[in-house]
């Protein structure tokens, strides 16, 4: 459980790192460069443990797998609550294939 909740909490500080500057775009792209690093840094030191924690319990490829997932769990929470986005039916449709490739992947 703890892999899974470092995984959230470092794709959370990700995604900020990747997409928060869009909000910001009369700031210069230098300084939201330099912004996003600086937070990209707290992913990096919540990820490399949840991997390191992780490996074992599941293979990487699993660990792979779920990260994408929920990376994209937590941006569409972001894209609707931050970015004032819509989640329409095509969004859900990918998520389900998504679930798909998550129980192929943890079959053994």
């Amino acid at each position: 459980m703890a892999t899974i909740l470092l995984l959230v909490a470092s794709n959370v500080f990700m995604t900020f790192a990747w997409y928060g500057h869009l909000k910001f775009g009369d700031q210069p792209l230098w300084k939201v460069v330099l912004v996003s690093w600086g937070i990209a840094f707290f992913e990096y030191c919540l990820m490399v443990p949840a991997n390191r924690m992780g490996y074992g319990e599941f293979t990487a490829g699993q660990l792979k797998t779920l990260q994408e997932v929920i990376t994209l769990l937590v941006f569409a929470v972001f894209s609707v609550t931050y970015l004032g986005e819509a989640l329409r039916w095509n969004h859900l449709a990918a998520f389900a294939c998504l679930v798909g490739a998550v129980f192929f992947m943890f079959q053994r």
